[in-house]
Parts: structure tokens; sequence; C-alpha cells
């Protein structure tokens, strides 16, 4: 029982990681990357789709990103969705080719992002500290059924702070990785 409590709590865990992965790709470094516009939705045949879903999104060098929408009439509403975004950026329009490209950052945009990053994996930590918070209270709930003794208790409260103890290092460590990304010039 206490075995399927830390492996629940040690998965949950991980999601919360790769969900912090998941929200920095969408955060602008100096490198173009698909994932920028992975949150872009597009009006498109009555219904709001990912911009994925209505055209080829690709890198074409370091700083621009090139969208190619599959239908032609596509390429005005694109062009719209990108405008309506929170990514500041202006499209390109040459044909059926949008190209996005992406100015370098200045000093205090990176400064900016670097602590929206900071937020994000204290977000993270957060929903960690949560999910041992539930993990404990599961245990304790064992204890007052009186399936497990107060030694297994304190044994499993020890375990389930070394799963979190590594889970938030590992939040650190992804932090920490985006963080020398947006600083590197």
């Amino acid at each position: 029982m206490i075995n399927e409590i830390k492996q629940d709590a040690q998965a949950r865990m991980a999601k919360s990681i790769e969900a912090l992965r998941h929200n920095l790709v969408k955060v602008r470094t100096g490198r173009a990357s698909t994932g920028l516009v992975d949150s872009i939705r597009v009006s498109a045949y009555g219904s709001e789709v990912p911009l994925s879903q209505v055209a080829a999104v690709s890198v074409s060098d370091a700083r621009s990103l090139v969208i190619q929408p599959w239908d032609k009439g596509m390429v005005g509403p694109i062009e719209k969705a990108i405008l309506g975004s929170d990514l500041g950026l202006t499209p390109n329009t040459a044909g059926t080719t949008i190209r996005l490209n992406l100015p370098p950052l200045t000093e205090e945009r990176r400064r900016e992002l670097a602590k929206v990053v900071a937020g994000e994996g204290e977000d993270a930590k957060v929903a960690i500290r949560n999910i041992r918070r539930d993990a404990n209270q599961k245990v304790k709930d064992l204890l007052k059924e009186k399936q497990i003794s107060e030694d297994d208790v304190r044994r499993a409260e020890d375990e389930i702070q070394k799963i979190t103890d590594k889970a938030i290092k590992d939040v650190d460590e992804v932090v920490k990785a985006k963080e020398q990304e947006l600083m590197a010039v």
C-alpha cells in the first residue's frame, strides 16, 4: 500500500517536471524554435485550431521560422493569429510563405524572461510540494485505519521527502539550464 502511494507521488512529480519543460519551450530564447508557435490558435473552417494543423512550421535559420499553410486561403487568418498572440512578432508574407524573424533579445528582455522562467519553476515546485502533502496525507489515513504502524508512517514520510527533494532538484536543474540558454548571447 505504501509503495503504491510512493509510486503514484513519484509519477505525478515526474509529470509536473515534464509540464515545466513543456511550458519553458514557449519562452523565447535567442534561437528560433517551432515550440514558440505551438500555443497559437488559428480561426479556420469555423473553429479555433492549433497552427500546426493548418500549416507546416519549420526553422530556416537560428533567427527565423517559416510557416507554410496547406491551404493558401489560410495565410490571412494565420497572420492575424500571429499578430494577436503574445509573441510580439510581425509576420512577413511572400506569396503563401510566412516568415517570422526573431530579433535579438535585449539584456532587459532577457532578465524579464529569466524572471518568467523562475516563476514557472516556482509553480512546478509548489505542485510537487502539494503532491508530497497528498501522499503524506494518504499515509496518515492508513495509520488512522490502523493498517500500518507509526514507524511505517515515519519511514514512508522520509522516503516521500527524498522523492520530493530529488524532484525539486530536477526542477532547479531545468530552470537553471533554461536561464543559461536565455542569458547566452
